[in-house]
């Protein structure tokens, strides 16, 4: 494993926008960074891509132990959304995609820092920017990067149905990725429709959810979260489970930080999980705090000897927060790399790097393509 430092493209602002990365820069510099990229070798790339086929079935595997046993005070998971994840996981409701966060070196095994399995993003950045960087400036080097192809693919299923698709209102990140995903969706022969979730609404006669043109939302792939969707003022018709999500309310055993504790109960010593628990004592006072629920790292906190040496701020910790041993991450010219494993239609798909300076990856930190040989 290298980090190359890398001239950029001189247009290369104009041509990630081309391609619908219009969020590639903030106030203090790119998110999307081709300064530098990561080489890395076909080994490595294969113990990735083993790394998230192993972890995405044990994480199915203890979901199904939560449910037998009953541990949904565990994932913070509220009473009400417990019937319809059981109806989901009996049905096996389709599940398009996820990214597993490993912590890696190229030596030791990938460690599982998180499993965002839910609404995860920085998928346009990992299924196209980076691919055409890739064509552009390494004709002659290869990339794990399926993505696209097996969106499509995994659409496919749906061909001659609807399917709505929904983020927040002014999100550019996530009004973007919708779109992309849309576009796999119809690539795939399947009709796509567009609604935003503040205009989603309920036909109190008809007993169905509806767009904006009163039409029957059928399936509908939400980038919002569940546990914000069990909150919401229409959250009460969510039990009546006339509409099929996309991720399915089962994917909320998945999405949550308490299975890593989980994990490591039900498979201790494995070789891609870090030691977690519920509370801090077992790791003394060297962990990593996370909450249960959280996105971009917020409020995650790195503590040394007992002293916070690292932390991100954020409005999550309501539903609890877990523990987990420090990873060893990698350093390259005082970066710290992440890499996030793409899953689609349940099998490991491509790669996408985030860095940063310090050591828990947050919403600014830097989006680095890759190429292996």
């Amino acid at each position: 494993m290298k980090r190359h430092v890398c001239q950029p493209r001189p247009d290369w602002r104009e041509k990630v926008e081309r391609i619908g990365l219009t969020y590639h820069s903030h106030d203090d510099g790119p998110y999307w960074d081709e300064a530098a990229a990561y080489e890395l070798t076909t080994g490595e790339v294969n113990e990735l891509e083993a790394a998230a086929n192993t972890l995405h079935f044990l994480c199915i595997d203890a979901a199904e132990i939560v449910i037998k046993n009953n541990w949904w005070s565990r994932l913070e998971i509220p009473e009400a959304a417990v019937p319809a994840i059981l109806r989901s996981w009996e049905r096996d409701d389709f599940s398009l995609y996820g990214r597993f966060d490993f912590a890696y070196d190229g030596v030791t095994p990938p460690k599982l820092l998180e499993y965002n399995a839910d609404t995860p993003t920085a998928l346009v950045e990992a299924a196209v920017a980076q691919w055409f960087w890739l064509q552009e400036t390494r004709p002659d080097a290869d990339q794990f990067n399926s993505i696209h192809e097996r969106l499509v693919a995994a659409w496919k299923r749906w061909a001659g149905k609807t399917i709505h698709f929904s983020s927040i209102k002014e999100l550019a990140e996530d009004e973007m990725t919708v779109l992309y995903l849309r576009d796999t969706c119809e690539q795939a022969g399947v009709k796509t429709k567009s609604v935003f979730i503040d205009d989603i609404g309920w036909h109190h006669t008809e007993k169905f959810f509806t767009d904006l043109d009163h039409e029957r939302i059928e399936r509908c792939f939400k980038l919002y979260p569940w546990e914000w969707l069990w909150r919401d003022e229409f959250s009460a018709h969510l039990a009546e489970d006339t509409i099929q999500f996309i991720e399915p309310t089962w994917k909320m055993l998945l999405s949550n930080k308490g299975l890593l504790p989980i994990l490591w109960e039900l498979f201790p010593g494995h070789p891609n999980l870090l030691p977690a628990y519920e509370t801090s004592a077992p790791l003394q006072n060297n962990f990593i705090r996370k909450p249960k629920l959280s996105r971009e790292g917020c409020n995650v906190s790195w503590i040394e000897n007992g002293v916070v040496l690292e932390e991100n701020s954020g409005g999550y910790g309501e539903n609890g927060f877990i523990f987990q041993a420090p990873a060893t991450l990698p350093e390259f010219d005082g970066n710290h790399p992440v890499f996030g494993v793409w899953v689609v239609d349940h099998e490991a798909a491509g790669l996408g790097i985030r860095e940063d300076t310090r050591r828990i990856t947050g919403n600014l930190s830097r989006f680095v393509p890759h190429f292996f040989r």
